[in-house]
């Protein structure tokens, strides 16, 4: 199967744009993610007891408490069958007050009901009512789902990793948080990320990756997935979702980024995916506001321009771009980064054969 690695370390280059350092969501200042994973258990599946594939992934906007100190958000849903919360909130008011904590399906609700404590005990919140923003796609091929096994404890570990010096370093992708039992593209699936950087802004995306049929997994261009007919996927082959999360530091306004959302699919149709009816497709994005749109505006405009570029957006183009770009990469790192797992009753996902692809990317000359 080869040695896990990113796209970049085979040497796929997606797209035209710098990455930031790290080449991930956490290159976004202050942003940090942290990951909670439950494996535990084999063989057939006994609801409540397992076997268990299952985690949260937490992103904290900045290392502040998010509650008194909102973030300008917005929400794009391509296709709406999910059960994800607190997104009407963040549409209507434009702002996040808590992290993003994603995870699987039938978990949604108890990590919602753990993130509330962690407002009031963990940021010490003194409010009436709190908004638990939760992402979720369905992992139940490999997990015991109906078991709900993922909660309190859980949940503060993602959260106090993503507020530690660890959690805006390097963010470990694949089979972790979250993306611990889900699918990409008829092969193991999980978290990914990476980032892009101008002059003027850094924009981040991580994703947990669960869409996708193998046939249609195209890299770079290249239509990879009708070429790997090995190893035969044991069980249903395409997943159903994807939660995509962008972050920038450029202080857009809430309906700039929900036009800045809503290129985070393009990325992910770039790889393949069209939205299936079952298909739960949600994108959130916020910025922390720390670099301003009028540097951008002067930098780019030559002189008596900057009203024009103002007045259309037209500086927007570069965001965008820089979205589809680190959308698209992060799906990638996502599918390279998981290894093989065997889950309930012995369905397994494979890992994307790493060796194979580069001969087909080789052979498509784009290594």
């Amino acid at each position: 199967m080869g040695k896990r690695m990113r796209a970049r370390e085979m040497g796929i280059k997606i797209g035209v744009m710098e990455t930031g350092r790290l080449n991930a969501i956490t290159d976004v200042e202050g942003v940090g993610v942290g990951h909670s994973t439950i494996i535990r258990g084999e063989g057939p599946l006994k609801v409540g007891e397992g076997p268990i594939r299952a985690g949260v992934t937490a992103i904290v906007p900045h290392q502040g408490n998010p509650y008194y100190e909102k973030v300008t958000a917005a929400v794009d849903v391509f296709n709406a069958y999910g059960k994800s919360t607190g997104l009407p909130q963040v549409m209507h008011m434009g702002v996040l007050e808590t992290p993003i904590l994603l995870t699987d399906t039938l978990n949604t609700w108890k990590v919602a009901d753990a993130l509330i404590d962690y407002m009031y005990e963990g940021y010490n919140v003194q409010a009436g009512s709190i908004n638990p923003v939760i992402g979720e796609t369905n992992g139940g091929f490999l997990n015991d789902s109906v078991g709900r096994h993922v909660g309190r404890p859980q949940v503060f570990e993602a959260l106090n990793r993503a507020r530690s010096s660890e959690g805006r370093g390097s963010v470990e992708e694949g089979c972790v948080g979250g993306g611990t039992p889900m699918a990409g593209f008829g092969f193991k699936g999980g978290i990914g990320t990476a980032s892009r950087k101008t002059d003027y802004f850094t924009l981040g995306a991580l994703v947990q990756l669960n869409c996708g049929a193998r046939q249609d997994l195209r890299i770079d261009g290249v239509p990879v997935g009708k070429m790997l007919s090995e190893p035969r996927p044991r069980g249903v082959e395409a997943g159903n979702s994807i939660m995509m999360i962008v972050a920038t530091d450029l202080g857009l306004t809430s309906r700039q980024l929900w036009k800045v959302a809503k290129r985070a699919i393009l990325g992910v149709a770039r790889v393949g995916h069209y939205g299936g009816v079952g298909s739960g497709d949600f994108t959130i994005a916020f910025t922390t506001g720390k670099r301003s749109v009028e540097e951008m505006v002067k930098g780019l405009s030559p002189s008596g321009e900057g009203i024009r570029l103002t007045q259309n957006e037209n500086y927007l183009g570069s965001v965008f771009r820089a979205t589809v770009e680190a959308t698209e990469e992060a799906v990638l790192n996502a599918l390279f980064k998981a290894e093989t797992m065997v889950g309930r009753d012995g369905n397994t996902r494979e890992g994307i054969p790493i060796d194979r692809v580069k001969e087909i990317m080789e052979k498509y000359s784009r290594l």
